[in-house]
């Protein structure tokens, strides 16, 4: 029978897989679409222990000493598990590179990782490293699951021909290292300066791992559908480490784009996510609504107000109401269609990454969907806080895990101290003493409430707004109320040291045509900025802010259709906003909004 694998059976990363496998060898590990075979395949854990005893046959022949860095630039999939799996029997530091980052700050970080093999898809990814590779002094191996062909670089090769010829027979290794052995250096793209490589223990993962299971209730008949890029820690020890550690089924989606499809392909049970993703599903329900008969979106009200009461009796904040007894009508007319378009099986969606709108939460716990809210960093490797399912508000982002500490220090910042918090910051003990104290407290720089155990962020410290009268602002907060209009793609607020607030907004292509259209304009996009689309537009913005305080009002707006992306440098790749890039490159329509001010 399956059972959870413990912290002190496992003792290290490397071994945990090792276990699964012995336990439960016949078991469906993973899923995955074969673009050659048109379909989706299945692998189980016997089948992947051998694949990872191929690589790291392949692997040996590097002559690699223990400790030494490799690299994984790859979309989510099996060869990810494997890859990390054979480096980590063999000692190896793992260190995960975004598929979507930028060619100077991959090179940055093979330099100041000194990774020795960098693996990646070729033909996605090539093209991005070749202009860089000559740079690239410390690789002495990169590896491409794709075909590529380039004569001219030596240490390229196709993982094919890397991989032994004979494919069976090879032993698993497992490694003996210590629970405190540094297993992995996660890049952050901070939004400010160079990344900085965080040191994450073998125990630091695990623990994390069994902690966070114990908060969400993961079973071995769970299906995850994973899409969040592993590289990102959330993924990696929600979406990997967790179901390994339980025993459960992981399907990788194809893309962001087919995600519909796949949700309705695999029917998970369980999904890691982040607030986007319910927005975007949100916004089309939205749109449908508009186009249906009043009494489509009366029901809709009435069914997610008569679901979210049923919740709040669930969590013992509400008692028995007479229009409970409507809830089984407004399940089947309208909240289990919805559910049904999520492959129906849905009992739990992990949010994070970014705080969840209230009335997204709201709306979708009310149709049926539980909605996990947590909370964490990639320095403590990631999970602070979750909210359980029995004290479940999705108004805040749970309480502490198990052997958590968490305190307010000065100006509110949430500080922690757990078995999570990292190692430090690699090649860097200057910015590790800045972020943990002598007491091993670590300082997040996110300011926060607690009440009754429950963790409310509030803001970064460093992106709150001043004011010229003093009044300070979140902006996040403001940015993401706006944003819910599904005529906004991205905002940034602009008001340190000026005397109000101002926006700077990319608009969605089609919410634009419509908007231009209605205002009798044409979509060019010297008209984004016509005195009738600034007025409608302030109009919408002030609408979706009413509920902020009367000094949080915004009354310039400059608009764009140019997406702020990671390849031009306006976003991290984990989709923070890098501010100061996008107010140097708007100085002049920044200064041209405060004139006479």
């Amino acid at each position: 029978m399956t059972h959870k694998i413990l912290v002190h059976e496992a003792g290290n990363l490397s071994n945990l897989f090792r276990a699964r496998v012995t336990q439960s060898p016949g078991n469906t590990a993973y899923r995955y679409f074969d673009p050659l075979q048109r379909s989706w395949r299945s692998l189980t854990w016997q089948q992947t222990a051998d694949q990872v005893a191929h690589w790291q046959a392949a692997l040996r022949c590097e002559n690699l000493p223990a400790g030494s860095r490799v690299g994984i630039m790859l979309c989510n999939g099996p060869h990810w598990v494997m890859f990390e799996q054979a480096a980590l029997g063999l000692e190896l530091v793992v260190v995960p590179l975004y598929t979507n980052d930028r060619a100077e700050n991959i090179a940055y970080i093979i330099h100041d990782a000194d990774i020795k093999i960098l693996i990646l898809d070729g033909k996605q990814h090539w093209p991005i490293i070749q202009p860089v590779c000559p740079q690239l002094s410390p690789l002495q191996r990169i590896i491409s699951v794709t075909p590529i062909n380039d004569a001219g670089e030596k240490r390229l090769v196709i993982l094919n021909q890397w991989l032994p010829a004979q494919h069976t027979g090879h032993p698993l290794i497992t490694s003996t290292v210590d629970r405190s052995t540094l297993a992995t250096v996660v890049y952050t793209s901070g939004t400010t300066g160079k990344p900085k490589g965080v040191m994450l223990s073998h125990h630091n993962i695990l623990w994390n791992a069994n902690s966070g299971s114990d908060s969400i209730f993961v079973a071995a008949k769970d299906i995850f559908l994973s899409f969040l890029p592993i590289s990102h820690m959330l993924e990696r020890t929600v979406g990997y480490y967790i179901p390994m550690m339980i025993g459960a089924t992981v399907a990788y989606a194809r893309s962001i784009e087919l995600l519909g499809e796949d949700l309705l392909t695999i029917k998970p049970t369980i999904l890691v996510t982040v607030p986007r993703i319910f927005e975007r599903v949100y916004n089309k329900i939205k749109a449908q609504l508009a186009n249906k008969p009043p009494l489509a979106s009366r029901l809709f009200d009435l069914a997610v107000a008569v679901g979210w009461q049923r919740f709040l009796k669930s969590q013992g904040k509400s008692g028995w109401q007479p229009r409970l007894l409507l809830w089984p009508l407004l399940n089947v007319l309208v909240a289990r269609k919805i559910i049904a378009k999520l492959g129906g099986r849905l009992r739990l969606a992990v949010s994070g990454g970014a705080p969840l709108p209230a009335d997204i939460g709201k709306t979708f716990i009310g149709l049926g969907l539980t909605i996990s809210q947590g909370y964490g960093l990639t320095e403590t490797s990631p999970i602070v806080c979750t909210n359980k399912l029995d004290a479940n508000d999705p108004t805040t982002v749970g309480q502490a895990l198990r052997d958590v500490e968490v305190k307010l220090g000065e100006n509110d910042e949430l500080q922690v101290r757990s078995p999570g918090v990292m190692l430090g910051y690699w090649n860097n003990p200057k910015a590790t003493g800045e972020v943990i104290d002598n007491e091993g407290w670590f300082h997040t720089g996110d300011k926060a409430t607690i009440i009754d155990q429950h963790i409310r962020i509030t803001g970064r410290i460093k992106e709150i707004l001043v004011l010229s009268n003093g009044e300070k602002i979140s902006p996040v907060d403001i940015e993401m109320a706006i944003a819910h209009d599904p005529l906004f793609e991205q905002v940034l607020l602009i008001g340190e040291q000026r005397p109000y607030l101002s926006a700077i907004t990319v608009l969605n292509p089609y919410q634009w045509r419509s908007l231009a259209i209605s205002l009798g304009l044409d979509d060019r996009a010297d008209n984004l900025n016509h005195p009738k689309v600034v007025e409608t537009v302030l109009t919408r913005i002030r609408q979706a802010i009413i509920g902020f305080p009367g000094y949080a009002k915004v009354f310039q707006v400059y608009n764009t259709l140019e997406a702020w992306t990671v390849e031009n440098n306006m976003i991290t790749p984990t989709l923070k906003l890098r501010r100061a890039q996008i107010i140097e490159k708007f100085t002049c329509i920044i200064e041209r909004m405060y004139e006479g001010h």
